[in-house]
C-alpha cells in the first residue's frame, strides 16, 4: 500500500512507527535469523572444542583451513545478499518470477566460484595452506582435513544462495531448522569419529571433516526438498514467466561487485589483524582468542538485526514505488531499536564478562588481559550494534551498496590497519590497546553512517 503525506504531516510523524505489522514482521525475522546464526556459530565452536580436546595440531590445522572457509563465506554472502537487496524489492511488488531469475543468475555465478575454489583446494592443498602458516605440522593436519572439506565448499555455496533467495521472500524458518540438523549431525559424527567411540575408527581431524561433509550434504538435501515440495512463495522450479533479462542481470551485477569487493577486503583484513596479535606473548594470544569468541557470540544479534532489516527495507521500497514516507518511518524506528539493543548488549557484555571468563582455564595474566579486552569490546559493541545493521540492513538493503564499500575501504585500510601496525610494531603498545585500535572503527563509523542513513539518498528503486 502506498502512503501519501504532505510535508506538514510528515514533520509531525512520531519518532517510532505505530504500524503494528512492522514490529510483528521485525520480531519474526530477527528472532529466526539470530537463532539460526547462533546455531551456525555453535557448529564451528563445537568443531574447535572437540578438536582441541583431541590435539593441538589438529585444532591448529583446522583453524588454518577455516581461513579459507572465512574467505569463501564472505564472497558467498555477497552473492546471496545481492539477491536479498534486489529480490526484496521485487517481493514488495509481488513479482516472484524476477526473483527466480535472480536466483538462477546467482547460482550460475556461485557454481563458477565453487568450481574454482574446489580445484584450488583439492589439487593444491599444501600450497593453499602455506599462505596462512609455515608450520609443517599444521599444514600436514590441514591437508588431511582439506581432503574432504574441499567438497563442502560447493555444497555450502549453493545452500547459502538458495537460503538467501528464500530470505528475500521472508522465508527464514527453514534456515533455522537446517542449522539445528547440521549442529546435531556434526557434533554426533565428530564425537564418534574424532575419538573412535563405539568401536568406530579413531580418525582425528579426518573424522571432523566427515562430520562437516555429511552435515553439508543434509543441509542441501533439506533445502532442495523444501523448495521442490513445500515452498509456495518463490516456486524456484516453476519456470512460468521466467525469461532471460539483460537488464536484470546488469542490475544484479551492479549490486554484486561492490558487495563482493567489500567482503573480500574484509576477509583479507581479518587474518592480517589476527596475525598482528599473533606476534604478542602467549597470554595475550590466548586472551584475545577467548575475548573474541565471547564478543562474536553477542555480535550475532546485531548481524541478525541487519539481515532482517535488509528484507524489511527492500520489501517496503517495492511496496511503495512513489512515496518514501513509510520507508523513512521504518528506517528511523530501526535505528532507534539498534541503539537500544546496542546499549543493552554493551552492558550485558560488560557485566557478564567475569562469569564468561570463569568458564575458561586461563593464567592470572591472561585473565587480566582478557578482562581488559572485553571492557574495550563492550564499548565497541554499542557502536557496532548501530552502525553495522544501519549500513548493511538499511543502507545496503535500500539499494546503496557502494557506500559500505567506500566506508570500509577508508576505515579499515586507510585508518585502522595503519594505526594497528604502528601501535604493534613501532610503539609496541600492550595487547588491550591494540584491540582498542582494531575495533575503533566500530565507534567512529557511527557518525558517517548516521548522516548518510538520515539523508535517505540510499533509497534506490532497483526493481522495475
Amino acid at each position: 500500500m502506498v502512503i501519501i503525506m504532505d510535508a506538514t504531516t510528515a514533520a509531525r510523524r512520531p519518532l517510532l512507527t505505530r504500524d503494528k505489522s512492522f514490529y510483528k514482521t521485525a520480531a519474526r525475522l530477527m528472532t529466526a535469523i539470530i537463532f539460526q546464526n547462533l546455531i551456525s556459530y555453535s557448529v564451528n565452536m563445537a568443531d574447535n572444542i572437540m578438536l582441541g580436546m583431541y590435539s593441538q595440531n589438529a585444532l591448529s590445522g583446522a583453524a588454518t583451513v577455516n581461513q579459507i572457509q572465512f574467505m569463501v563465506q564472505q564472497l558467498t554472502l555477497a552473492v546471496g545478499d545481492s539477491i536479498v537487496v534486489i529480490g526484496g524489492q521485487y517481493w514488495g511488488k509481488k513479482k516472484s518470477a524476477e526473483i527466480r531469475l535472480l536466483t538462477f543468475y546467482a547460482l550460475a555465478i556461485g557454481i563458477i566460484f565453487a568450481a574454482g575454489v574446489f580445484i584450488w583446494t583439492c589439487f593444491f592443498p599444501a600450497g593453499v595452506l602455506s599462505i596462512f602458516t609455515k608450520n609443517a605440522d599444521y599444514i600436514a593436519e590441514g591437508v588431511e582435513y582439506l581432503k574432504l572439506i574441499c567438497f563442502t565448499y560447493p555444497l555450502y555455496i549453493i545452500s547459502t544462495i538458495l537460503l538467501s533467495s528464500l530470505r528475500s521472500v521472508e522465508t527464514v524458518h527453514l534456515a533455522l531448522k537446517v542449522s539445528f540438523v547440521s549442529l546435531f549431525v556434526n557434533i554426533g559424527i565428530n564425537y564418534l569419529l574424532i575419538f573412535g567411540k563405539f568401536g568406530l575408527p579413531e580418525l582425528g581431524i579426518f573424522g571432523a571433516a566427515i562430520g562437516t561433509l555429511v552435515s553439508r550434504i543434509l543441509e542441501l538435501l533439506i533445502i532442495l526438498v523444501y523448495m521442490i515440495f513445500v515452498d509456495k512463495k518463490l516456486r524456484l522450479f516453476c519456470l512460468d514467466g521466467v525469461r532471460y533479462s539483460k537488464r536484470l542481470l546488469f542490475d544484479y551485477l551492479k549490486v554484486l561487485w561492490p558487495s563482493a569487493l567489500s567482503n573480500f577486503l574484509w576477509s583479507v583484513a581479518t587474518p592480517i589483524q589476527t596475525s598482528v596479535l599473533g606476534h604478542l606473548e602467549d597470554d595475550a594470544i590466548a586472551a584475545n582468542s577467548v575475548a573474541t569468541t565471547i564478543y562474536q557470540y553477542v555480535k550475532i544479534i546485531a548481524i541478525g538485526e541487519a539481515s532482517a532489516s535488509a528484507v524489511i527495507i527492500g520489501k517496503t521500497i517495492g511496496e511503495n514505488p512513489d512515496d518514501d514516507t513509510i520507508i523513512k518511518d521504518y528506517s528511523r524506528t530501526l535505528q532507534i531499536l539498534y541503539i537500544i539493543f546496542g546499549i543493552i548488549l554493551g552492558f550485558a557484555l560488560f557485566f557478564l564478562r567475569i562469569p564468561f571468563l570463569s568458564l575458561y582455564d586461563l593464567s592470572d595474566n591472561a585473565l587480566r588481559i582478557a578482562d581488559g579486552m572485553l571492557i574495550v569490546l563492550s564499548f565497541a559493541m554499542v557502536g557496532m550494534s548501530y552502525q553495522m545493521p544501519a549500513s548493511v540492513g538499511i543502507v545496503k538493503g535500500g539499494g546503496d551498496v557502494k557506500f559500505i564499500m567506500y566506508m570500509n575501504m577508508i576505515s579499515t585500510w586507510g585508518i585502522v590497519m595503519p594505526l594497528t601496525f604502528i601501535s604493534a610494531y613501532v610503539l609496541h603498545m600492550p595487547a588491550v590497546f591494540i584491540v582498542a585500535v582494531l575495533n575503533s572503527d566500530q565507534v567512529f563509523k557511527c557518525l558517517p553512517v548516521a548522516i548518510h542513513c538520515n539523508r535517505y539518498k540510499w533509497i534506490k528503486r532497483i526493481a522495475k
